[in-house]
């Protein structure tokens, strides 16, 4: 009877069936391969690659957008008449396809670095394609219908670009890993010459970005001005309903400087506080009127309005996840609210000595009090006796009327213009979207003496932002957040910020020197094979435990009469092996394996 020898004992390879089986769903060792990987599947991972710069880019923007994430639900609110948080499924979405390319884009990279063959599995491909089909709809989406919103992104830069700078640089550096390793690996001058180029060119880039970042918060302590006040949007939304007596009450128990609410007319002349045309999303008007839910809520009697529920929305809805942190009685007081006057408001800000921000909505050109509507507010001002000064008024209409009337009156434009026409017109404030004025406006208007209010912040990065760039007032829907930052999140000297920008430089240059050395002293020195051949490595018996045994026959492309040659063949040690009776192989085994090969 003839015993065959075991022709190999393979190690277990866990982790690389683990990467080659994930990656390609190639989990067998004869699947996998080192053969260079083909101009297809090269394209794949160029694929990959841009999806996955595009997802980081849509993810940093949808995360960094969080501060105006109600805007967004309002947004969508307006077209489809339904509201809902749509902005944590977007979150969460992004989130799941940003860590899934990522994983792919390691497990990608890792196949480089072992020198094992790409081969993406279709249904990753499917799952890459769409991730990226749906990252560019996303963009073009926000591009079309929210365009404004791009400009968080330049803001916040401001506040993330030193750190996303030296993260850069750690990234880089560790890149040099894999890159100095196929530079070591490779056979051609040119290829060399072009991966180095390219990854210098890159690494050089990401040195000088420091010269392109420009923020506020870069700057001598002594530099900084004062804290910019902070005025309740619609009260504090977070912590009740807006524009109700409850949510002007938070504001002021959570020390905000001031409030600002949006003031509408009823149909027989009472000045009450809503900030959208229908009453549907705040009030409950589809259960007590629901053949007038559509009608502009100005056209509603006062005596219509205050039966409305103004607080249950708020308890369901959840608009800022925030129901949970109220206590069981202030949940049932928000669920209780109503519809909130104008008097009542005043009469509240009088008597705590706060300012209020005062944005009057337009009325329908039926109203019966169209042309009234200016005349009947400052009356109700008049009356209430609160401070002139404290009222922030911001209306264009008609200001020469206001200022005859009400001569204090703190006078805020909405729109940006010149300096010079602005203090002719007798406005010293402007009332502006955060994203509608930079650093250098900022400042210039505060040189004039004119004040800026900015809305709606809601991050302390944000908010911090805003203060080293000199804002003396902003809107928040957060005033209990913002009121808890004694300070800008971060603030730099030049000197100490151009110290760690080229310390972290030298220190990244140094390593990828270092890394491209040794991993030249690792592999270049490595004997290359023909891919078409298979090498065995001869293995010292040990415990089947440990061991994986198997058969394989042997294919080789090229079959010469030195078959018999140990150092070509690799196919015994120092040793030697048998995997049954443990005795050496010796070069008469070698000729009968020949033989029963040829055979």
């Amino acid at each position: 009877m003839v015993r065959h020898q075991p022709l190999q004992y393979y190690e277990p390879q866990l982790c690389l069936s683990c990467l080659t089986g994930i990656y390609g769903c190639r989990w067998k060792r004869y699947q996998r391969s080192h053969d260079d990987t083909t101009k297809w599947e090269c394209l794949w991972f160029l694929i990959l690659s841009l999806t996955f710069f595009l997802t980081l880019s849509w993810f940093y923007f949808w995360w960094e957008v969080h501060n105006d994430y109600d805007e967004f639900n309002w947004f969508v609110y307006n077209r489809t008449g339904y509201w809902s948080d749509w902005s944590i499924p977007v979150l969460v979405t992004t989130a799941a396809g940003f860590t899934y390319i990522a994983f792919l884009l390691v497990l990608a990279l890792c196949h480089i670095t072992v020198g094992q063959q790409m081969n993406l599995h279709w249904l990753h491909k499917i799952g890459v394609t769409a991730t990226l089909v749906a990252t560019v709809v996303a963009i073009i989406s926000i591009d079309q219908l929210w365009k404004e919103e791009w400009n968080i992104l330049f803001i916040s830069f401001q506040a993330t670009a030193p750190f996303l700078h030296v993260g850069g640089v750690v990234a880089i550096t560790l890149l040099a890993w894999l890159v100095a390793g196929q530079f070591a690996r490779a056979e051609r001058a040119s290829f060399q010459v072009v991966l180095c180029i390219a990854y210098l060119s890159v690494v050089l880039a990401l040195y000088l970005v420091p010269l392109t970042i420009s923020s506020p918060c870069i700057m001598l302590k002594k530099d900084l001005g004062s804290r910019p006040a902070i005025f309740g949007h619609r009260g504090a939304p977070m912590m009740a309903p807006e524009n109700t007596l409850m949510s002007f009450q938070k504001a002021i128990e959570n020390k905000a400087d001031g409030v600002q609410t949006d003031v509408s007319l009823s149909h027989d002349g009472v000045p009450f506080l809503m900030h959208d045309n229908l009453l549907r999303r705040t009030t409950n008007v589809d259960e007590k009127f629901s053949e007038r839910a559509s009608v502009h809520s100005s056209m509603f009697n006062w005596t219509d309005l205050e039966q409305l529920n103004a607080g249950e929305w708020f308890t369901t809805n959840d608009p800022f996840w925030t129901v949970h942190s109220l206590s069981a009685s202030d949940s049932a007081k928000a669920a209780n609210q109503s519809v909130c006057r104008l008097d009542d408001l005043l009469s509240l800000a009088k008597a705590s000595n706060i300012s209020v921000i005062l944005n009057l909505q337009e009325l329908p050109v039926e109203h019966p009090y169209n042309n009234n509507f200016i005349n009947i507010t400052l009356e109700t001002i008049m009356n209430s006796g609160i401070l002139q000064h404290m009222v922030v008024w911001l209306h264009d209409k008609d200001r020469q009327l206001v200022r005859q009337i009400s001569p204090d009156f703190q006078q805020a434009s909405e729109s940006k213009r010149e300096v010079s026409a602005l203090i002719a017109d007798g406005i010293f404030s402007l009332y502006l979207r955060y994203s509608q004025i930079n650093v250098k406006e900022v400042r210039e208007y505060t040189s004039r003496n004119l004040s800026t209010i900015l809305y709606t912040v809601n991050e302390p990065w944000l908010y911090s932002v805003l203060w080293c760039a000199g804002v003396k007032s902003v809107t928040s829907d957060a005033s209990h957040i913002l009121k808890q930052v004694p300070s800008p999140i971060w603030l730099m000297p030049p000197d100490e910020y151009n110290l760690m920008w080229i310390t972290s430089d030298v220190i990244s240059f140094t390593l990828i020197v270092g890394i491209f050395i040794l991993q030249k002293y690792r592999l270049g020195s490595i004997r290359t094979y023909n891919p078409e051949q298979i090498m065995l490595s001869a293995a010292v018996q040990r415990s089947s435990k440990d061991v994986n045994i198997m058969k394989e026959k042997l294919i080789f492309a090229e079959i010469s009469d030195g078959l018999g040659n140990a150092e070509e063949l690799s196919l015994y040690s120092e040793n030697g092996y048998d995997g049954c009776s443990n005795e050496a192989i010796t070069p008469l085994d070698l000729q009968d394996v020949r033989i029963r090969m040829r055979d």
